[in-house]
């Protein structure tokens, strides 16, 4: 039978401004997936990155299943309500819409989804972030599945060198309906690079394997500002290996991110469960890796919490701390039309009032 894989994210209340959901808010998440698991999920793991609750869960059901996503709503709602009471900055600020309608579209969590056929060892990994643009893992996605090397798979392999087909989201349309294009590496690999070159329009939102048409990615990006997304990615045999899809991280890529979502700042790679730091920041990004069985999950291995992960945070704080040493000033500072921050625009459209033309 095909099993589906549900990772579904909200910030529903956090400790001392945008740090960290309080114990009891997660407790409360855990315990509210734990009493509806019965008749509808194998398994689930909960657990939180920065501000935000992450709800990981093992069904048989459909992608987009109505009582899958009010399993998740219903958990947040608990546990926005245990926030409420703590006095928890942000205490519900994901959940946008009052009652469920059904799905969770526009009602504020992000959802990452994939079904799959099972194989005889299923590994993957979940990757959490925060404080991170919808496109922080783009360049990490293009070094793992099309960068022989970064991915020496690529030419080593002949199941995998068959290459991969990416499905870029133009989240920056305006117009109605959710516009994607298809690319395949590595014929159309130039045309790729031209899209990720923008990484807060263009969003790499699922992979598949060209050799056996199965899923290998998805990622939940759904909103323009700030977007923290959430990723699954399954790995070895068909896909890349584990370490080939964690070696982009040791980069530390420069990210939308830190306060307001408004600061370029390095991407950074956290034990599980991380709060957020300096400067509302800098940008996470968390890895728990799974094996699992008929839907039953194994205790997740916290990937990035191995010694050789300290230099790299070492390096990013390093960066972290360049770039804002630059203030608001150029480069440092995500341009008007990516910000999340508005009142900026009306100050400088107030000022534009201002100037005095002068005659040559």
């Amino acid at each position: 039978m095909r099993l589906t894989l549900s990772v579904i994210k909200a910030d529903i209340g956090s400790i001392g401004g945008h740090l960290a959901p309080s114990e009891a808010v997660v407790d409360t998440v855990r315990q509210a997936v734990h009493e509806r698991k019965e008749g509808w999920l194998i398994d689930y793991s909960v657990g939180s990155i920065g501000d935000a609750v992450v709800i990981l869960m093992t069904h048989r059901q459909r992608v987009g299943h109505s009582d899958i996503h009010r399993i998740a709503w219903d958990a947040f709602v608990k546990g926005a309500e245990v926030a409420k009471s703590q006095g928890l900055s942000g205490a519900g600020q994901d959940l946008v819409t009052e009652t469920f309608p059904g799905h969770l579209e526009g009602t504020g969590p992000d959802a990452a989804e994939m079904q799959i056929d099972e194989r005889e060892h299923e590994s993957f990994l979940f990757f959490a972030s925060d404080k991170a643009d919808p496109g922080a893992f783009n360049l990490s996605l293009y070094l793992a599945f099309a960068d022989a090397m970064n991915t020496p798979g690529l030419a080593l392999s002949e199941q995998i060198g068959r290459g991969f087909r990416f499905q870029v989201t133009d989240i920056g349309h305006e117009g109605g309906g959710r516009r994607i294009l298809d690319l395949e590496a590595p014929e159309d690999i130039y045309e790729l690079a031209a899209l990720l070159r923008n990484p807060d329009r263009y969003v790499i939102t699922s992979i598949w394997s060209r050799a056996t048409d199965d899923h290998a990615v998805q990622v939940a990006a759904s909103r323009r500002f700030n977007d923290d997304p959430v990723m699954l990615v399954r790995t070895q045999g068909s896909f890349p290996t584990t370490g080939e899809v964690l070696a982009p991280y040791a980069i530390g890529p420069l990210v939308g991110g830190g306060i307001h979502g408004s600061h370029p700042m390095p991407l950074m790679p956290v034990a599980l469960a991380t709060q957020t730091s300096y400067f509302d920041g800098p940008p996470l990004v968390s890895c728990a890796a799974f094996s699992v069985h008929e839907g039953q999950l194994t205790e997740p291995v916290d990937v990035f919490a191995h010694p050789f992960w300290d230099t790299v945070r070492r390096s990013v704080a390093s960066k972290a701390v360049e770039i804002r040493r630059q203030g608001f000033v150029g480069a440092s500072v995500r341009p008007m039309a990516q910000s999340a921050c508005s009142h900026i625009t009306e100050r400088l459209k107030s000022l534009d009032e201002r100037f005095t033309t002068l005659q040559a």
